[in-house]
């Protein structure tokens, strides 16, 4: 049997063809390429960094003694602005799951999740500080989607980093629980060593060169394994820098011709940056 065409294919994964007032709605949410998208998006970005510093400021005591009613009323406004516009995003798009379960459709919905757990949990409304994740449309917004294909880059980097960076890892928790046993047993529990657990936090701080200073080895055979591990760790640190750079340089060169990106989001799952020629979504497969 010959292949299915590839316009049919897509077709089928479009879904029924949005309504006029939906194509609208679509646009100026999802296309900020025309003055009324920029408009909006640029409105977006500002309620956003209202309601965190607002969220901030609530978190004060004296500021939220003297202010707390003006806090309350402008967290259930973008609240419930953010909830509208939400609520138009999944209407706007002929698939409105695709969008729900996509990065974009997570954040958006955790940005409103917490007011509402506020009414039964108090501290929950400090978790809208969430809502700073949807910057990140500032890319899209100010025409530099280009860095979304920079920032793809590093995450393949990071994951191809994956299993070197493991392996390191696994090195340095043999070590800690190593030095960290052994420093329990040279110095005990008159030194502050209570216990392996502790001392191996301890074997932590200093490997990873911050050094608390909560508790040290005062035997001159603890501090030379304290003044070891803390040289250590200036090796230690370059490792997982230098498997991630050499990544880096990898997918770069293997990623050499940069295909400019569009701004234009699709309009069956609202997945965004797109290759400038790509004729269907990189996600669904829809027709864009």
């Amino acid at each position: 049997m010959g292949r299915v065409p590839a316009h049919k294919k897509h077709k089928f994964d479009e879904g029924e063809p949005l309504a006029p007032w939906r194509e609208k709605i679509h646009e100026i949410i999802f296309e900020a390429d025309t003055g009324w998208g920029k408009a909006f998006d640029v409105v977006l970005i500002i309620s956003i960094f209202a309601s965190v510093i607002a969220v901030m400021l609530d978190s004060v005591d004296t500021i939220s003694a003297q202010y707390g009613k003006i806090l309350w009323a402008a967290e259930w406004s973008f609240t419930i602005l953010f909830t509208v516009e939400y609520i138009l995003r999944l209407i706007c798009v002929r698939r409105p799951m695709l969008y729900a379960r996509s990065f974009y459709g997570i954040v958006d919905l955790l940005s409103v999740i917490p007011t509402y757990l506020a009414l039964f949990l108090t501290d929950a409304k400090y978790f809208l500080v969430i809502r700073i994740l949807r910057v990140l449309r500032v890319f899209r917004i100010f025409k530099l989607a280009s860095y979304l294909g920079e920032a793809s880059m590093m995450m393949k980097a990071l994951k191809n980093s994956q299993a070197k960076i493991s392996v390191f890892l696994y090195t340095v928790i043999l070590l800690v629980v190593i030095f960290g046993s052994l420093i329990y047993v040279i110095e005990g529990a008159e030194n502050g060593f209570t216990s392996i657990p502790k001392s191996i936090y301890w074997a932590i701080v200093t490997l990873t060169t911050v050094g608390y200073g909560d508790i040290s080895p005062q035997s001159p055979l603890g501090q030379f394994i304290a003044s070891c591990i803390m040289i250590m760790g200036y090796g230690l640190i370059a490792v997982p820098t230098g498997i991630y750079s050499a990544e880096i340089t990898r997918q770069a060169i293997s990623d050499h011709k940069t295909k400019e990106v569009t701004n234009n989001a699709c309009p069956v799952c609202a997945y965004e940056g797109h290759d400038a020629d790509a004729e269907y979504c990189k996600k669904c497969g829809a027709e864009l």
